[in-house]
């Protein structure tokens, strides 16, 4: 039967809070030295003694307890997490010990030690805009942004102050420098890429010299202008310049299409040459070996070979005609007839031509039965006229 049923017998001696026959509410100081009494049996301490006694032992008791969670707190408070992509260094009591903290869970004395770490993964990029002089005495605007990344941890965090202005001071000087070494046409057209990687070499060479820890990775020209109040006449020069170029290009495109077509045809007219040197060549000593065989031929029949000579070269004479003669038997009658003028009557178109052109007189055409001799024919014309 519990304590505080009815009929529980005497409910005084079993409440735990020391309430007799009253229901008032539990005496708290009560509770609170019993709850003393309880820690100090449990760190060691004395449960009898005087009120002074007890009171020195629960302040000490007190203190131990504060003590202890104290430690604790402070135990939890050096535990910390270092991400994948960072890096970091220890200051024990301000000195940075050698060691790089790797990422992880790890713990150091809170207090102490002074935990510093960086993303050493992440591309950093910083943008710089200037105007300098020009080795030729021009005023440009340059626009440009550097991109870098912390190769050393400890020394971008330990070796200097801040490494970011760092950076700029650097970039300030080695643009200055670059631009200042060139030319104003370099700078604005093709020098711009070469411009670009000059500059990241001198940066990383002041980095390197200052031990700043970073890694310069890119340099990016974004714009070279000349200023404002001159760009309208820079830009009408870099455009004439623009056209030359294109201009030349075609010029060149254009010999290179003519230059082989020449030198193709030259060939040709050459080899054209050596066959027709070839082929005279070879029809002179044809000819002369066919002239050493006729001598042969002509030396054993003299009359033959003078016929037959006669009668090649009228041949080949009057094959290229369009008149042919006839010789008849029986005087000097000559049979004439004009092939060239017998043609032209068969096609209209030349009959029509004709007949316009000699109307009435049919004795131009000479009749091919007509056996009279020329000198006969021409005073019968003479006569009909």
């Amino acid at each position: 039967m519990a304590w505080n049923e009815p009929g529980g017998g005497n409910q005084g001696d079993k409440d735990p809070w020391g309430n007799r026959g009253d229901q008032g509410p539990p005496d708290l100081d009560e509770a609170f030295r019993k709850l003393q009494k309880n820690l100090s049996e449990m760190f060691g301490g004395s449960g009898g003694g005087g009120a002074a006694s007890g009171g020195g032992g629960a302040s000490l008791n007190m203190l131990g307890l504060v003590l202890v969670a104290l430690l604790v707190i402070w135990a939890f408070a050096g535990i910390y997490t270092v991400n994948e992509q960072e890096r970091g260094i220890v200051l024990r009591f301000g000195k940075a010990q050698p060691e790089v903290i790797l990422p992880g869970l790890h713990w150091n004395p809170y207090w102490i030690d002074q935990v510093l770490t960086t993303n050493v993964t992440r591309v950093r990029s910083k943008d710089h805009d200037a105007e300098m002089l020009t080795e030729d005495e021009n005023i440009v605007k340059v626009k440009m942004s550097v991109q870098y990344v912390v190769s050393d941890v400890r020394a971008y965090l330990i070796q200097v102050r801040d490494p970011d202005e760092s950076l700029f001071q650097a970039t300030e000087s080695a643009l200055r420098h670059e631009v200042g070494s060139a030319v104003m046409n370099d700078v604005l057209t093709e020098g711009r890429a070469a411009l670009g990687d000059k500059v990241r070499s001198r940066i990383q060479e002041y980095m390197e010299r200052y031990g700043t820890g970073i890694q310069v990775t890119q340099v990016n020209i974004d714009e070279t202008a000349p200023p404002d109040a001159v760009r309208a006449a820079f830009d009408d020069v870099i455009k004439a310049r623009e056209d030359e170029v294109r201009v030349r290009n075609e010029a060149n495109a254009y010999a290179n299409q003519i230059i082989p077509e020449a030198r193709g045809n030259a060939q040709r007219q050459i080899e054209g040459a050596t066959a027709y040197r070839e082929r005279v060549i070879a029809q002179a000593r044809g000819e002369a070996e066919r002239f050493t065989k006729l001598l042969a031929e002509y030396q054993l029949a003299p009359e033959v070979t003078r016929e037959r000579l006669y009668i090649d070269t009228i041949e080949s004479v009057m094959s290229n005609s369009t008149k042919i003669m006839v010789d008849i038997e029986g005087g000097n009658n000559l049979l004439y007839l004009p092939l060239d003028k017998i043609i032209n009557q068969q096609t209209p178109n030349t009959s029509t031509s004709n007949t316009q052109a000699y109307p009435g007189n049919s004795t131009n055409i000479y009749n091919p039965t007509d056996t009279r001799t020329e000198p006969n024919r021409r005073s019968t014309n003479r006569r009909d006229r």
